[in-house]
């Protein structure tokens, strides 16, 4: 059987990205994107909603990232849907769908910073769960 599991997004960062590390030593950066969508009702009436999505990314990307995203920028996220489960401290189980990225272009072209020669960034596709020991 086939299946495909991608996710592209355009949009704003919601916040600053937040860069941690793993017990091994792996570099963690997450950050929010928030996507908008216009639309009429039936009535005429113009709408417009916003999404919110929370973005991981793995290795030298996270580094990247945190080195060059900032609240507000624009920026194009690829990678795929994964979604994690724990136990909350109240005994609940809580669930939590992330993109986990493996390619993000800074879009923003009114960076103070100078961006990576191509503004694309390619990072780490696959990470195994220990990593979010």
């Amino acid at each position: 059987m086939v299946s495909l599991n991608k996710v592209m997004l355009i949009g704003n960062l919601g916040s600053e990205p937040e860069m941690r590390f793993t017990p091994n030593g792996n570099p963690v950066t997450t950050f929010r994107v928030a996507t908008n969508r216009s639309y009429s009702t039936p009535d005429g009436e113009r709408k417009e909603e916003t999404e919110w999505f929370t973005v991981v990314a793995w290795g030298k990307l996270a580094e990247q990232c945190n080195q060059f995203l900032a609240k507000g920028k624009l920026v194009y996220a690829e990678g795929r849907f994964h979604t994690r489960t724990w136990e909350g401290q109240d005994g609940q189980k809580r669930y939590r769908t992330e993109v986990i990225a493996n390619r993000v272009t800074f879009l923003d072209r009114q960076s103070t910073t100078p961006l990576p020669e191509d503004k694309a960034v390619e990072g780490l596709a696959d990470w195994e769960p220990e990593d979010l020991a």
